[in-house]
């Protein structure tokens, strides 16, 4: 059994609205053996995983997973659920996760829920591992691949600060998006979108920071404004430190000047001893040391967001209890198989550490490592309490005295923080701090939340939630409005004319096409954008406060959507379908299925934009969230006229005029004569084009009047909508420029052209290699009851056809016999054009499709300087 290969799709995908793996499982030699054919399969299985013993294997199914094991099942099946143990037990808990046969025997589709792509990935690895051990008894140690797996977890996944607030915005309903390996998250889209890194914010004060940092002027600054901070002073020497501590008045604190996480700090000094050690220790994590008057009193951490206190907890240094039996070593290692411990800031408590500080530590106690402490003794392992350095918290927020809130958001907004932690030493926070004699001690920037959100006891608080109220105020969402476009043809087109409508309301609008990605009025890339990739570009573009994007199913297939939810989804159509055969989709059925993915995920307040002529189209309405508009040339078509029967919303035409319908109310747009982009609705193909833009922008609330004027400035010229039926007039002959590339475009273009009147017909034409046999035969047959000259090329899309074989297919369907009666064969595109334009007749119509739109229409411009269309009424007089 091998994997053959991982998809990572991280968007909602065909699978969930969540990511998945997608892992292509080939049995092998397996693939006859199910789990009850394999001796002692099960009971290895059963012993390494037993905590599976309670798993269902699907929604309302009765019975465990070792149930399904003991009757027999698949390897693929057994894999995922073992992949979704694996990632539970590490410390991510899922358990969605699919296995279904491919088309070629013996290999599976296994999709498995993630949280985080590195530990899915390391999972099933790990899965595949255990499930062959288990076949051929082999040893796999269980233990170690989980413990291997929480470091894991604790490496790649977000911390308990960033994934409170992550969590936060994700109740809220705003997306997220994790831009690097650390804790970088962008929360919403375009111009709404906004950015934290752990506790701190894209808002948060350089300058504040920088204040922070430097412990010595934060005293200063505080000390000024009548917040109550201890005596201090900064020392460059042991010999100063001790000198200074003296002034000062014993016990002290010593600490570095611009340290963080209670590295380098030392309490209630009161040798010069210690003070000299403290200051060797705090010179190690700065070249600045501080000497500070000791407070007595409790370590209490506040947090201030915005101007408001938010949570509360008292700190206690990292300790241990004795039993009189066991080292002090032995205790910490104890300690430290407390789940809620590991390293660095994963967990809610920190390991405990047995360094020079503890040891020094331990030794002013009068014991070292390796002494056995009484029954109830308490050792201090560290004299801070930083939960970094393994110390524990209670939250206290409920007993803070209101003047005590006050003092600690002025020190936040003294500082310049919008998110500080404050600490402060005191008696008692139920009393104010003349009463206590409390002091401030540090102001930090970016504290860590995990003392609020996972206390030691006491109450959780919900700093997440302070953090997202702050950034997005009034429940906002942080979105933009988002309208995903796909369908089998018209996508490129209805994308753009989409953007047009929306670019009228003067906001700035970001469209992705196979043609690139556009933001505003300049195009910053070329080629195929139809992606996840593409789409997240725009999104995360801070001009951005409209999106349209062109969603193809490659990129669905292959990374899922590059969008959480859509206010608009456009189906245009299904037709005879395109790229069937590839990855496993092989039906119209199947493809059908990959293009509701945008209907999928549209708001609940937004709408699915329908073909209701294309029965599999309409099969997706019921999967809409929202609601639905239809369109449809004809406002007598049986879907819409009940639809329309129900009160829903539709778009047609009659007698040439564009009809806004919602129940029985109509609102007669505008006639298709005033609509560049049909030729006075002569063009089928693209007046449907037109009505889902139009019922679109509807459905995004834009005003009749003003999608009215966006229609008629909508021209099908090389500038606003190259490529796609752009006629253009070439030394007196018409030649119509498309990009047409299956047999349903082919169909539809042969459609369009029927009102032209020249007696002779050509095309320019070839199409991607990633087709079946039988598509690129099927076209050749469509060209030659259409065409009476065909000039066939292979160009830049053969995708693993050998040079020719594309020519050869559709050579094949053109065969003899039909109205075409010349067929030449031409490798490059351009070279194809050069040649059929050479022998241009000018009392015959040329179709030149495009293989690369840009080169097309660049080839074009320079060699006949081509700019305008010709109004296909012109072209239609007889």
């Amino acid at each position: 059994m091998e994997i053959r290969k991982v998809l990572a799709l991280r968007g909602p995908n065909i699978w969930a609205n969540f990511p998945v793996l997608e892992a292509w499982v080939d049995l092998q030699e397996l693939k006859d053996s199910p789990s009850d054919s394999l001796p002692g399969f099960n009971e290895r299985v059963m012993a390494w995983l037993p905590s599976m013993i309670e798993h269902r294997c699907s929604v309302g199914e009765r019975g465990g997973f070792f149930e399904r094991l003991r009757r027999g099942t698949w390897m693929g099946h057994i894999l995922e659920h073992v992949t979704l143990e694996l990632q539970t037990l590490a410390g991510n808990e899922v358990g969605f996760g699919r296995a279904r046969e491919s088309n070629e025997e013996g290999v599976y589709k296994v999709a498995i829920e993630f949280h985080e792509e590195k530990l899915g990935r390391e999972a099933l690895q790990t899965g595949l591992r255990l499930c062959l051990a288990a076949v051929y008894d082999r040893p796999f140690d269980i233990v170690e691949e989980i413990a291997r797996l929480r470091d894991l977890v604790q490496d790649v996944c977000l911390g308990p600060s960033t994934k409170s607030i992550v969590d936060a915005a994700v109740k809220r309903g705003i997306p997220y998006r994790r831009l690097n390996d650390e804790s970088l998250i962008q929360f919403g889209h375009g111009v709404h979108q906004r950015r934290i890194r752990a506790a701190e914010t894209d808002r948060t004060s350089a300058i504040g920071e920088a204040i922070a940092q430097d412990k010595e002027l934060t005293r200063r600054l505080l000390a000024e404004v009548g917040v109550p901070v201890p005596q201090g002073e900064p020392v460059f020497s042991e010999t100063e430190a001790w000198e200074t501590a003296q002034d000062i008045g014993l016990p002290v604190v010593v600490k570095p000047q611009d340290g963080n996480q209670g590295r380098g700090v030392a309490l209630n000094l009161t040798t010069e001893e210690q003070v000299r050690q403290a200051y060797r220790n705090a010179r190690e994590e700065s070249s600045k040391v501080l000497v500070e008057q000791y407070v007595a009193g409790g370590d209490y951490r506040l947090l201030v967001i915005n101007g408001k206190l938010i949570a509360a907890a008292k700190r206690e240094p990292a300790q241990l209890i004795g039993d009189g039996a066991h080292t002090i070593s032995d205790l910490i290692d104890i300690a430290n198989a407390d789940p809620r411990r590991g390293d660095y800031h994963a967990t809610p408590l920190s390991k405990l550490k047995l360094d020079s500080i503890a040891t020094a530590v331990l030794a002013e106690q009068g014991m070292t490592a390796e002494s056995v402490p009484e029954r109830g003794q308490v050792v201090l392992i560290r004299r801070n309490a930083n939960l970094s350095t393994g110390g524990t918290a209670a939250d206290v927020t409920d007993e803070v005295h209101p003047e005590i809130a006050a003092r600690a958001v002025e020190a936040a907004g003294v500082v310049g923080l919008d998110v500080a932690g404050i600490d402060l030493v005191a008696t008692s926070v139920s009393v104010p701090l003349e009463q206590s004699g409390g002091r401030f001690v540090e102001v930090n920037a970016a504290p860590g939340l995990r003392m609020h959100v996972f206390p030691s006891s006491g109450t959780p608080r919900p700093v997440g939630e302070a953090f997202i109220d702050m950034m997005f105020p009034n429940n906002q969402a942080g979105r933009i409005p988002v309208v995903a476009v796909t369908g089998v043809n018209g996508k490129t087109t209805t994308t753009r004319f989409i953007a047009h409508i929306l670019r009228g309301t003067n906001k700035c609008v970001g469209f992705t096409c196979t043609d690139g990605i556009t933001i505003g009025d300049r195009r910053i890339d070329v080629g195929d954008c139809s992606g996840p990739k593409s789409a997240r570009a725009v999104l995360a573009n801070p001009k951005v406060e409209m999106a349209v994007l062109e969603t193809a199913r490659g990129g669905i297939l292959r990374e899922g959507l590059g969008f959480d939810r859509c206010d608009i989804a456009v189906v245009t159509n299904i037709g005879e379908g395109d790229h069937l055969g590839l990855n496993d989709i092989d039906t119209l059925e199947k493809l059908a299925k990959v293009k509701r993915c945008i209907v999928d995920v549209v708001a609940t307040t937004g709408y699915a934009i329908l073909n209701a002529a294309d029965p599999l189209v309409v099969e997706m309405a019921p999967k809409c969230p929202g609601s639905v508009i239809f369109f449809a040339r004809s406002g007598e078509n049986e879907v819409i006229a009940e639809h329309r029967r129900k009160g829903g919303r539709a778009v047609y035409t009659r007698d040439n005029t564009v009809v806004l319908a919602t129940g029985d109310h109509e609102i007669n747009l505008m006639s298709l004569d005033r609509v560049p982009l049909t030729h006075a609705g002569r063009i089928g193909f693209q007046v449907e084009n037109t009505l889902s833009a139009i019922a679109a922008a509807w459905g995004l609330g834009i005003p009749a009047e003003l999608i009215r004027i966006r229609a008629e400035n909508f021209i099908p010229t090389f500038d606003q909508n190259p490529g796609r039926f752009n006629i253009l007039d070439i030394n007196g002959a018409t030649v119509v420029i498309d990009y047409g590339h299956n047999s349903s475009a082919l169909i539809a273009l042969v459609d369009a052209i029927q009102g032209f009147p020249h007696r002779k017909r050509a095309i320019v034409y070839s199409t991607a290699g990633d087709r079946r046999d039988q598509d690129l035969v099927r076209q050749g047959e469509i060209l030659k009851t259409n065409f009476d000259r065909v000039v066939l090329y292979e160009g830049d899309y053969c995708r693993g056809r050998e040079p020719g074989e594309i020519i050869k297919l559709i050579s094949q369907g053109i065969g003899e016999g039909g109205r075409t009666t010349k067929v030449c064969q031409v490798q490059g595109a351009l070279a194809a054009c050069e040649l059929a334009l050479s022998k241009l007749d000018p009392e015959e119509l040329m179709v030149i499709q495009a293989d690369v739109v840009d080169e097309t229409v660049e080839y074009l411009r320079q060699r006949y300087g081509v700019h305008l269309p010709v109004p296909l009424q012109q072209r239609t007089r007889q």
